[in-house]
C-alpha cells in the first residue's frame, strides 16, 4: 500500500466497512437476519411484514446489505434472500459465530466519541454509566466466546477441575456482569456454591433474576468491588472473564484474588489474546478493533477512576509478569480452537 491510489481505495473500503458494521448491528437488533433465514426469496414488503418493521426503513437497509454483498438480490423478481452459508455468521440460531452481534460494539463505542475527544484534550476518563447498552452487548459477546464453551472446553483446561466442581467447591467470579457464566456453572454443578461480584447494580439485578428463573439456589450475586474482598472468605476457584484489564488498580485486584484463594486454590482468567509489545500485534487479525475497544472503553473507564489505564491490549507478557508479581506460581497460558481472541490463564496459588 505504498502508492496514493491503493491507500485511497483502502480508506474507501474502511468507510464502506464501517457503515456496514452499523447496518449489521441494526440487522441483529431488529432480528431481520433471523427472520430472513425462515423465508424464501422475498420482496421488501414481505420481509418488512414478517419482521413487523417499517417498510421504508427495511428497503434502505436492504440497499446497504445488497451493495455490501451481505444479502442476495434478484433484480428480475425484486426479491432478497440470505444464504445459509452467510446466515451461520449472522443469526442467533445454528450459528458458527454471530458476527452481527459483535458489530454492536461499533455503535456502543461511537456514542462516547465527544467525551473521548475531551479526554484526548484534557485527560481523565469516562464512567461505565456513559456506555448505554454496554452490559447487554457484553453479555451477548461473552456468551458466544465464553459461556457456550465453558462446561465442555474452558473448565476442562484445568486439570481435575470438573471433578472438583462435581464434588462441591466454592467459586467466585469477579466482574460477573449479568452473571451468565456463573448461572451456567451453578446450573450444571449443583454441589458447588457460586458467587458473582460486579460494580453494576443493573448487571447484578439481571443476574439475580436469571438465577431465580433457572432455579439456581447455589448462585449468589452482590454489588461489590474486587478490592473490598474479605480475605477471611476463601475460595477454591476464582474466575475473571475479560475483567482484570479494566480495573483501576489491576495489581491490587490480582493481589486480592490471590489472598482470597484457599492454599490450593486456582485462578482462571480469560483475557484478550495479544502481546504486550505493539510490534508483535501488527499482524493480529483483530488488531485495529481491539485497540479501538481498549482506547474508547477499557483505558477510559480505568482512568475515570484515577486508575492505571492498563487497557485490553496489555498482552500475555504483562499479564504473566503481574500474576507472578502478586505471588502466583506455575502459570499456564492456553488457547482454544473456537476462540480467536482470548487467552486462558491458569494460575495456581501453590
Amino acid at each position: 500500500m505504498n502508492n496514493s491510489g491503493n491507500f485511497s481505495q483502502y480508506l474507501t473500503d474502511i468507510i464502506n466497512a464501517g457503515s456496514l458494521s452499523l447496518m449489521l448491528s441494526i440487522g441483529h437488533r431488529t432480528k431481520i437476519f433471523d427472520v430472513m433465514t425462515q423465508l424464501p426469496p422475498s420482496t421488501v414488503h414481505e420481509i418488512a411484514s414478517k419482521s413487523n418493521l417499517n417498510e421504508r426503513y427495511v428497503k434502505e437497509w436492504l440497499g446497504a446489505m445488497v451493495t455490501g454483498r451481505i444479502i442476495e438480490y434478484d433484480s428480475r423478481s425484486n426479491k432478497f434472500s440470505l444464504s445459509k452459508e452467510k446466515a451461520q455468521y449472522l443469526t442467533r440460531e445454528n450459528c458458527v459465530y454471530n458476527f452481527a452481534a459483535s458489530m454492536q460494539w461499533i455503535p456502543v463505542l461511537s456514542q462516547v466519541e465527544d467525551e473521548i475527544v475531551n479526554c484526548f484534550n484534557n485527560g481523565g476518563g469516562i464512567s461505565y454509566s456513559s456506555y448505554n447498552r454496554f452490559h447487554q452487548v457484553m453479555a451477548e459477546e461473552s456468551y458466544q466466546t465464553v459461556v457456550v464453551a465453558l462446561i465442555d472446553h474452558i473448565l476442562p483446561l484445568v486439570s481435575n477441575l470438573v471433578d472438583k466442581l462435581n464434588n462441591g467447591i466454592n467459586v467466585l467470579d469477579i466482574g460477573c456482569g449479568k452473571g451468565r457464566a456463573v448461572n451456567v456453572m451453578a446450573n450444571h454443578f449443583k454441589s458447588s456454591t457460586f458467587y458473582g461480584y460486579d460494580l453494576s447494580k443493573e448487571a447484578i439485578s439481571g443476574a439475580t433474576r436469571d438465577a431465580q428463573m433457572m432455579g439456581n439456589s447455589n448462585a449468589f450475586f452482590k454489588v461489590r468491588d474486587i478490592l473490598g474482598l474479605n480475605f477471611n472468605e476463601k475460595y477454591d476457584l476464582i474466575t475473571a472473564f475479560d475483567a482484570i484489564h479494566d480495573q483501576p488498580d489491576p495489581y491490587s485486584a490480582l493481589k486480592s484474588i490471590y489472598n482470597s484463594l484457599d492454599d490450593k486454590g486456582i485462578f482462571l482468567m480469560q483475557d484478550i489474546l495479544a502481546s504486550t509489545p505493539l510490534k508483535d500485534n501488527i499482524e493480529h487479525p483483530l488488531g485495529p478493533f481491539l485497540y479501538t475497544i481498549s482506547c474508547l472503553h477499557c483505558v477510559s473507564v480505568s482512568l475515570s477512576q484515577n486508575g492505571a489505564g492498563l487497557g485490553a491490549m496489555w498482552g500475555k507478557e504483562k499479564a504473566v509478569e503481574m500474576l507472578n508479581d502478586v505471588g502466583f506460581r506455575n502459570i499456564e497460558v492456553k488457547k482454544l480452537p473456537h476462540d480467536f481472541q482470548n487467552y486462558y490463564y491458569i494460575a495456581y496459588k501453590n
